[in-house]
């Protein structure tokens, strides 16, 4: 009985903890800046793509 009290307990305050960050003022702040960093992130592999791709395809063809 002492487990279960213990995991109820645990997750319990899991819950309290999700709901204080969901509902506090800076929860927007940090998800807006985590899709700021993954667009960021998602442009440059765009551009370097097919910069790596060029660059392998022009060591490949001077192994040939």
């Amino acid at each position: 009985m002492e487990m279960m009290q213990m995991t109820a307990s645990y997750l319990a305050g899991r819950a309290r903890r999700l709901g204080r960050a969901i509902f506090s003022g800076d929860a927007g702040a940090l998800t807006l800046e985590w899709v700021v960093i993954a667009a960021l992130l998602v442009a440059a592999v765009a551009i370097a793509k097919p910069l790596f791709d060029a660059a392998v395809s022009a060591a490949g063809a001077k192994l040939k």
